[in-house]
């Protein structure tokens, strides 16, 4: 390595995941090229790598927030580029990170011309997903498995529950940091954690009523009422939650359906919603080797699935819909406007919606590695998730504030919302 060359991350090389950094690089010749790297192993052990190559200014310098790339994972000015374009060697492989005790770790390197010899200097980024403070408490209380997570100080704190429910397990990076923006909040497994089944056939009501009554319990939970945040298929679980469920404030739909989809959903051991459901038939197969799937769902507003809708219309709380236009998993625009309508009809205006053109459908906190394609559990195949790279992290970054903003608008409380720090 050349001990000239300096890389440096800024303001720390420490931070937390949702925060940006600057990358510069110093010490170079005028007007050098080079490939700037970066790699990161997630929990499953699967390598991510990108690249990107830049050219040094008159001073021999680099800055990622000035500086375009020519070439290489990414093109143009793209201060976070070297993360979100970070991709796994094997195809349709997800980015894992949902343990919040241990860091997200980068390593960044700048490497001479094409990027073919050793590197000329290299620096890590720990990306800590738990604020200092932050206490983490792993939950095991009546049907409830889950992990909470309470910010510093006295509070009151508002309270929101995180369904990060399908795909079985448990994730835990959407809900401790939303806690280090001062909310308490509870993420929960549906299936496949601790001593819960591996598979379930049904889902019930019930489960999620106890855990927004755990939640209120909470010693430091100030608001008047629970807000919900969802993704994907846990969407309609959380219009459920909001329209049969007391004391729901906020609702945080992202890339969900307007009817309750591949499981029935009972309520105090009766059915309350039959199951939308999937026709393989229609998935259609790609080159990449993973399927398009978004047109494999029934049409909820067919006359013989019409009673798989929630009636939306009965929800006191307020809704905040998100969907991406370029969403391959299904037609979340679509449903968007049936709830929409659906609403208005009824003379309710207790919504806001957000479109992203170019996004696809996992929309997560920012700066993790985009996902194009990876396993379906509920199709049993690999399926592209749509979304273009650099249109899709932007989404991420506004969405993520949009989300912080929801929730302080419409969760109310006495106390000033303190967001926590590394």
């Amino acid at each position: 390595m050349s001990s000239q060359v300096r890389l440096r991350l800024l303001p720390s090389a420490k931070c937390l995941f949702d925060d940006p950094i600057q990358v510069k690089v110093a010490g170079l010749r005028s007007g050098q090229l080079v490939t700037m790297k970066a790699r990161s192993t997630d929990e499953k052990g699967v390598l991510f790598r990108s690249s990107a190559t830049y050219r040094a200014d008159g001073n021999g310098e680099i800055d990622l927030e000035r500086d375009s790339s020519l070439g290489g994972s990414y093109h143009g000015v793209e201060p976070m580029g070297l993360l979100w374009s970070l991709r796994a060697d094997t195809l349709h492989t997800k980015f894992r990170k949902n343990d919040s005790r241990k860091p997200h770790l980068i390593e960044f390197s700048v490497h001479e011309g094409d990027g073919l010899d050793g590197p000329l200097v290299e620096a890590t980024n720990e990306r800590q997903l738990l604020a200092e403070g932050v206490s983490r408490l792993p939950v095991k209380d009546g049907n409830i498995r889950g992990v909470l997570f309470t910010p510093p100080g006295e509070g009151p704190f508002p309270a929101v529950l995180d369904l990060y429910t399908f795909g079985g397990g448990l994730s835990e990076r959407r809900a401790c940091l939303l806690a280090n923006h001062g909310f308490v909040v509870l993420t929960v497994a549906l299936y496949g954690h601790d001593d819960q089944p591996k598979k379930i056939k049904e889902i019930h009501l019930d489960y999620f009523e106890e855990a927004t009554e755990f939640l209120k319990r909470q010693p430091k939970v100030g608001s008047n009422g629970v807000g919900v945040i969802s993704l994907s298929k846990s969407g309609d679980l959380a219009l459920s939650i909001a329209t049969y469920l007391p004391n729901i404030a906020a609702t945080v739909w992202i890339n969900g359906c307007s009817a309750n989809t591949a499981f029935p959903l009972y309520y105090k051991n009766s059915k309350i919603l039959p199951a939308l459901m999937f026709d393989i038939s229609r998935i259609i197969p790609t080159e990449s080797g993973a399927a398009n799937g978004k047109y494999v769902i029934d049409s909820p507003l067919a006359e013989e699935n019409k009673a798989t809708l929630i009636p939306i219309e009965q929800a006191k709380g307020h809704f905040l819909f998100v969907a991406a236009e370029d969403d391959l998993n299904w037609d979340s625009c679509g449903f968007v406007g049936q709830m929409e309508e659906r609403l208005r009809l009824h003379g309710k205006e207790n919504f806001e919606s957000v479109r992203y053109p170019g996004s696809g459908h996992y929309l997560e906190p920012p700066y993790g590695p985009y996902c194009p394609s990876s396993f379906h559990g509920v199709l049993g195949n690999y399926c592209q998730w749509g979304g273009e790279p650099r249109s899709h992290a932007a989404a991420e970054v506004h969405l993520w504030k949009k989300i912080q903003e929801f929730f302080r608008s419409h969760l109310t409380n006495d106390a000033t919302v303190t967001t926590a720090k590394l």
